[in-house]
């Protein structure tokens, strides 16, 4: 049930602008060339998300208890945790962490199955895209030392405490 739409053309030069627009403006993942967008919603895909919408809370909380599960198993590691605030609820879209050892944790997790992901590993005010504002790097260290620390672990309403254990398992042997 995925985005849809279709574009034909025999020029290069369009084809390419058209896949950059509608791919976020991304040539390579997280790193625009061109401000984009996704918008792929048709009737069909609005009947699923109409029929998908009455397990959201469900899937919601499953998402955080799992979130609960992967905080109990790493409290007292090297590794930073996602917090809560006192006001609002998280719904853990992503699980992120952060380490200083995050890409030889990446590639260790994917050593024993686990798939991980980086989001956004350019900070915004680096892309390209943005050039024109003149921002320069170390104008942002914050941003910039946390582009280079977070990790995404798998998160997902079904996700068991077992598949948890696991990854948690080989974090806490990867950074050793």
């Amino acid at each position: 049930y995925g985005n849809a739409g279709a574009i034909i053309t025999k020029n290069k030069e369009l084809a390419e602008k058209i896949n950059l627009l509608r791919n976020y403006g991304f040539k390579e993942k997280y790193k625009v060339e061109i401000p984009g967008f996704n918008a792929g919603l048709d009737t069909i895909q609005a009947a699923v998300l109409n029929v998908k919408l009455k397990y959201l809370d469900k899937w919601n909380n499953m998402r955080r208890k799992n979130a609960g599960k992967y905080n109990e198993l790493l409290n007292n590691t090297n590794i930073i945790l996602p917090e809560e605030s006192n006001h609002s609820k998280h719904v853990y879209h992503l699980y992120v962490i952060r380490t200083k050892k995050r890409d030889k944790l990446k590639q260790h997790l994917a050593s024993k199955g686990t798939l991980t992901s980086i989001h956004y590993p350019i900070p915004t005010h680096l892309e390209k895209i943005f050039a024109y504002l003149k921002y320069r790097k170390n104008q942002y260290p914050i941003t910039e030392r946390l582009s280079k620390e977070v990790l995404s672990l798998p998160m997902f309403p079904g996700l068991k405490d077992e598949e948890i254990e696991y990854v948690v398992k080989n974090i806490k042997d990867g950074i050793k």
